[in-house]
């Protein structure tokens, strides 16, 4: 699959403006890496080796990795997270997990104890200050499974510290708009995976088409089988940078892919600058 409708890796960088950010963290780097699907064609060794590469090379302050490390088989993480321990960063490597990390009852236990190993934290519901106590990073719990909680976590950051949100669907960021983000990093959508010229992103259409195909051949279109086309409500978030009311979104196209593979959708890794 990579060596067709995947793409070369493509390095987005862009400045954030963050309100009440101390001095001394104006230049911070970020690298923001997402939705590796290491299984099968998922995401080939080659391509992970070149993200792993790029990220070092910017030598970030903090690596941050936004979830679906996997596919199906929780197994696939312990080869990830041998090639994961190359990363470099100089105050700290952290995670969140995704929809799919999540799927079978032992993978978020699985996922979670392979990362400990090679010392990566994983948050779920929870506040670090790996820069100091100038900047808070909040790892929120995957929205599926039900305990995404903003009440366990906001309210004992100190209002007036600037926060980064780790949040894997990009739709949390509605539900965030009532709480302070100065910066909110999201995957899961994979950029929509095929983009079409002048249209965007296909699958935002496919709730539509769904409806108009008889049922007996849903399940032999991607997208249209059970509930996957259901992957965020709001297409219009499905990558890239977005205001937000007061709060800000980024949206990674992520590193991996599953059929039908990606079209004018490359994968990318970030590489944010704090202002």
């Amino acid at each position: 699959m990579h060596g067709f409708l995947t793409g070369s890796l493509k390095i987005e960088r862009l400045n954030v403006a963050i309100a009440d950010l101390p001095t001394d963290l104006r230049g911070t780097k970020l690298v923001q890496l997402s939705d590796f699907h290491y299984e099968n064609e998922g995401l080939s060794d080659k391509l992970l080796a070149e993200a792993i590469c790029a990220s070092n090379h910017a030598d970030p302050d903090l690596v941050l990795l936004t979830g679906d490390y996997i596919t199906h088989n929780p197994d696939c993480i312990y080869p990830l997270a041998l090639k994961l321990k190359h990363l470099q960063s100089r105050r700290g490597i952290y995670g969140i997990l995704g929809n799919h990390d999540i799927k079978l009852p032992h993978s978020k236990s699985t996922i979670i104890a392979a990362f400990e190993r090679i010392g990566i934290p994983i948050l779920w519901n929870e506040v670090v200050y790996p820069l100091g106590s100038g900047l808070a990073v909040v790892g929120m719990a995957e929205v599926q499974s039900g305990q995404f909680n903003t009440r366990a976590v906001f309210p004992g950051i100190n209002p007036s510290i600037p926060r980064i949100v780790l949040s894997h669907s990009p739709d949390t960021a509605a539900y965030l708009q009532t709480l302070r983000v100065d910066l909110q990093l999201s995957g899961h959508t994979h950029g929509g995976q095929i983009i079409l010229p002048k249209i965007g992103p296909l699958p935002a259409y496919f709730k539509c088409f769904r409806e108009k195909v008889p049922k007996g051949l849903r399940q032999w279109i991607p997208y249209l089988s059970k509930n996957s086309y259901k992957i965020v409500e709001r297409w219009e978030w499905s990558q890239g940078f977005h205001p937000v009311g007061n709060n800000q979104l980024y949206v990674s196209r992520g590193l991996g892919t599953y059929f039908p593979g990606r079209l004018f959708c490359p994968p990318e890794v970030t590489i944010i600058t704090l202002q």
